[in-house]
């Protein structure tokens, strides 16, 4: 990997992340770990959250994103 495709990476990592942040600060991915499958276990004094559904939806994602960029 040379000089100029580190910094083309960096530029689109940091325009996902501008692009999440905005998602976020407008209330568009409130849905994000409410999820059928996402499991919240909860007392009076203890709260276990495992979001399953969500991150299975997030390696998706990923997984999807670093192909097609392997691929180009």
């Amino acid at each position: 990997m040379d000089a100029r495709q580190v910094g083309i990476a960096i530029m689109v990592f940091g325009a996902v992340v501008i692009l999440v942040g905005w998602l976020l600060s407008a209330g568009l991915l409130n849905w994000f770990g409410r999820l059928p499958g996402d499991i919240r276990i909860g007392s009076e004094s203890t709260r276990v959250y495992f979001p399953l559904t969500s991150m299975l939806l997030v390696s998706l994602a990923l997984t999807l994103i670093v192909n097609l960029i392997r691929r180009f």
